[in-house]
C-alpha cells in the first residue's frame, strides 16, 4: 500500500515537473543546478575549436547526433575512456542530451577530473535541431528524426520527426 502511494506521488510530481513548465528556461532552472555553464546554439555554431560530446543513451545517439559529436553516454559514462580519447584537460568541451539535465550530471563528472572548459548546451539536441540545425544517424547522413524518449520529454522537440522505442 505504501509502495502505491508512493508511486502515485511520484507520477504526480513529475507530471507537474515537466508539463508545468511553460519555457525552457524554466525547465532548466527547475532541473539544474547551473553548475556547469551553458553554451548556446549560436556560441556553439560559431566554435572552430571544441570537442563535442553526447551524453545521451547509445540508442538515442544512433537516431541523431550532432556533426563530429563523439558517444560518452550516461549510464555508460567512462571517465577513464574519456581521459584516454582526450589528454588536455583545458580544451573546450561542449556536452548536451536532449535537454541539457543530463548532460549537466556528466559535466560535472567532468569537472570533477580537472577539466577546465566544460559547457553544457542550452536546450541539447532539442534546442539544436528546434533552431534549424542538421543532425546525423549512425551512418552520418543527415536525419530528420530525433529521439524522444517518452512523451513526457516530446512536447520540447518542436522541429524534426520523434523517435520513441
Amino acid at each position: 500500500m505504501n509502495k502505491t502511494i508512493l508511486n502515485i506521488c511520484l507520477l504526480l510530481f513529475i507530471s507537474q515537473a515537466g508539463f508545468g513548465q511553460k519555457s525552457m528556461e524554466e525547465l532548466l532552472t527547475k532541473f539544474n543546478d547551473e553548475t556547469i555553464p551553458y553554451m548556446s546554439v549560436d556560441e556553439l555554431i560559431n566554435e572552430d575549436q571544441i570537442i563535442i560530446m553526447d551524453a545521451r543513451e547509445k540508442h538515442e545517439y544512433d537516431v541523431s547526433h550532432l556533426k563530429n559529436a563523439i558517444y560518452v553516454g550516461y549510464n555508460s559514462f567512462d571517465l577513464e575512456v574519456i581521459e584516454n580519447i582526450h589528454k588536455d584537460k583545458d580544451f573546450k568541451i561542449v556536452i548536451y542530451c536532449s535537454l541539457g539535465i543530463r548532460s549537466e550530471d556528466i559535466g560535472e563528472l567532468l569537472k570533477a577530473a580537472n577539466y577546465t572548459n566544460v559547457y553544457n548546451l542550452y536546450g541539447g539536441i532539442f534546442e539544436w535541431k528546434n533552431t534549424g540545425n542538421v543532425v546525423y544517424d549512425n551512418s552520418n547522413v543527415e536525419t530528420e528524426k530525433i529521439h524522444v524518449s517518452s512523451e513526457f520529454w516530446s512536447k520540447w522537440l518542436i522541429n524534426g520527426e520523434k523517435v520513441y522505442d
